[in-house]
């Protein structure tokens, strides 16, 4: 196939008529502003240093500094969040009447000062996260070890925090947070998902929880696995019905090994364990242990069974 010869004006000029078609293709709304992966990317860092102080962040914070710095990484932290917040709304935003661009102003700081209000519950569910992955990997030396080397900490913290903004009814910025860490780790988390204390995700790559899956405590996952939707169903116009429940409901002190797939609205209940590779789509009771059946064993010799 012969491939059309094109100058670099050619190009731009196709470029600008295909993008004409919508906002598939580009982004344009006069005077308003869009959100920043690299100013969330900061936002998300300076929380990791506020909420495991040392480990992130300035390395040499003592005691006595530890109040300070804190407190003036909020004060600066808590101004660029409510901007974002902004930007999230105008993102959304289908309205030409840019006298209401001052509410939302107004609606992001109040919502950026709730949510920095939730910070220490936050922190309290990851300290039970550290614990879980220290108690639950033979290999973990000490809880900081963790902190600064499991995937499972640092998805959990981007979700934590993106889960309360989730909560606040932020657009766009939940996300944006939940795939930084998707990129970094493997760990797909989707934002609305509910998860309970104490979880652990071992090893993590490959990991996806959907958005309307909720995760009891003391609950511990292996790579691979998925909570996920079983199907998506269609209104009258054909279009995907979306916020219906369709991932599982995982109740507390389940285990899900590597490989497993569940799908759907489904209940596994407390102190299942699921084997590795298993495909589920049904409910299953609480202390069950599901599977796989295994191959009957068989010898051949000279191409014929004994």
């Amino acid at each position: 196939m012969e491939i059309p010869s094109y100058s670099l004006a050619d190009v731009v000029a196709l470029l600008v008529e295909s993008g004409s078609d919508g906002s598939a293709s580009h982004r344009y709304t006069e005077d308003a502003p869009m959100p920043s992966v690299e100013v969330l990317s900061q936002i998300v860092e300076d929380l990791r240093s506020v909420l495991f102080p040392g480990y992130y962040g300035p390395s040499e914070i003592t005691p006595d500094t530890m109040p300070y710095y804190i407190g003036s990484t909020l004060d600066q932290l808590v101004r660029t969040l409510a901007d974002q917040i902004n930007r999230g709304y105008c993102f959304v935003c289908d309205s030409t009447e840019k006298h209401t661009c001052a509410d939302c102003e107004i609606r992001a700081k109040k919502t950026a000062q709730e949510f920095i209000t939730k910070l220490p519950s936050i922190r309290k569910a990851l300290l039970t996260d550290v614990a879980a992955a220290y108690d639950g990997d033979p290999a973990a030396k000490t809880h900081g070890e963790t902190i600064f080397c499991y995937p499972s900490i640092r998805a959990l913290t981007n979700h934590r925090i993106a889960h309360e903004l989730y909560l606040l009814g932020v657009d766009i910025i939940p996300r944006i947070i939940g795939e930084m860490a998707h990129s970094n780790t493997g760990i797909d988390i989707h934002p609305g998902a509910t998860i309970g204390k104490s979880f652990f995700i071992d090893h993590g790559t490959g990991t996806v929880i959907g958005e309307t899956t909720v995760i009891g405590d003391n609950v511990r996952i292996y790579q691979g696995v998925t909570l996920g939707a079983k199907s998506f169903p269609k209104g009258e116009d054909e279009r995907l019905i979306k916020g219906l429940p369709r991932h599982p409901i995982v109740e507390d002190d389940v285990i899900v090994y590597a490989g497993s797939t569940i799908l759907g609205r489904v209940t596994i209940g407390a102190g299942a364990v699921i084997g590795g590779n298993i495909w589920i789509t049904r409910d299953v009771p609480p202390g069950s242990q599901i599977v796989q059946s295994r191959a009957t064993q068989q010898s051949f010799e000279n191409g014929g069974g004994i």
